[in-house]
């Protein structure tokens, strides 16, 4: 039976387990705190002999760099936290959802890390989660969605000392990283295309004006249809099939209709297309159809849609990639761009029809 003495500070108890850290995997490879980083994100600036020797160092302390830098931080949820505002059947049927989430999880369940999903109703309810979410120490980091001109949330998350990173942003400083696309260049290489093809009558069906996303569409609208000869109408939705239906058929009733439309989403461009043939308008000998987003729904109709692609699984998984890394070590905050959409052109689009 072990005695406790006033010489013994434990009380006879076993003394608690040190916990590994990534000190302890520099000083047993013989490197920095800071090369230690570099190896274990891949980074240049240490040979691969001297890497190695690291990720040797670990494996023997069986030490993991984002559960250690978590646990250094206090944080051991196991959790990252993704609160949308926008109503759930939004959701139910646009694929951009299914396809950032499972890139989200492509990264985070390798990490034995949840997502923790909420849907609101409002950016103030969103706010508001975030505060409570910060007060109870919920999740270890959080992913911005949605983007709105002068948007709150990045300052208030800062301010909340919650990890996160915004899926969207335009490439320019802020408060949390961001990973990023650009959408002016997008749509500009759209317009490029179909005045190209030889329209100069093209409508627009936006998503919403407030997303910032949107609005770099709708600047490059502005920017580049006047250079190229082309008049745009722009109408904005909420991206549900049902206002993107109604938005084209505003624009198919007006004289003289447009002869190629763009559509900011694949759910609305395939409602699009539903409307054109219910109208009778053929598709593409007098009406050209382009999707702003590539899925198995533009691939699938007839005629199938011209649209832009991105690997939006891998957009997702850019985003998990970046908030580890800033959970992990912290740091000023980044924007990462990751690669332009490109076109792929199918049936839905032609030159206009003579006349």
């Amino acid at each position: 039976m072990t005695e406790r003495t006033d010489d013994d500070p434990t009380g006879g108890r076993e003394p608690a387990p040190t916990r590994v850290t990534s000190a302890d995997v520099a000083r047993i490879a013989g490197v920095s705190v800071s090369a230690v980083s570099l190896a274990f994100n891949n980074r240049p600036g240490i040979g691969e002999a001297t890497r190695q020797r690291i990720l040797d160092a670990a494996a023997e302390l069986n030490w993991r760099p984002l559960r250690a830098a978590r646990a250094l931080k206090g944080a051991a949820n196991d959790a990252i936290g993704l609160v949308i505002a926008r109503p759930a059947r939004t959701l139910g049927v646009e694929p951009f959802f299914a396809h950032i989430l499972s890139g989200l999880q492509s990264r985070l369940s390798p990490e034995g890390i949840a997502l923790q999903l909420l849907i609101v109703e409002d950016t103030a309810a969103e706010v508001a989660t975030y505060r409570r979410w910060a007060a109870e120490h919920r999740v270890d980091g959080l992913v911005l969605l949605d983007l709105v001109v002068d948007d709150p949330r990045p300052a208030v998350v800062a301010d909340l000392g919650i990890p996160a990173v915004m899926l969207g942003g335009h490439g320019a400083d802020a408060p949390v990283s961001s990973v990023w696309v650009d959408d002016h260049a997008a749509m500009a290489h759209v317009l490029e295309y179909l005045a190209a093809l030889g329209h100069t009558r093209i409508g627009h069906v936006s998503g919403v004006a407030e997303f910032q996303h949107t609005r770099r569409r709708l600047d490059a609208v502005a920017e580049r249809s006047a250079d190229l000869g082309v008049e745009v109408r722009s109408l904005p939705t909420d991206f549900t099939d049902a206002q993107g239906a109604a938005a084209t058929r505003r624009l198919l009733m007006t004289r003289p209709r447009p002869t190629a439309i763009v559509f900011d989403s694949d759910v609305m461009a395939v409602a699009g297309l539903a409307v054109a043939a219910e109208m009778g308008v053929a598709v593409p000998g007098d009406l050209s159809v382009l999707s702003f987003d590539d899925s198995t729904l533009t691939a699938m109709t007839h005629p199938s849609v011209t649209a832009l692609s991105r690997d939006t699984d891998d957009l997702g998984a850019a985003t998990a990639t970046e908030l580890l890394r800033v959970v992990a070590e912290g740091g000023p905050p980044r924007q990462v761009q990751v690669a332009t959409p490109e076109l792929v052109v199918r049936g839905s689009t032609a030159p206009p029809a003579a006349g």
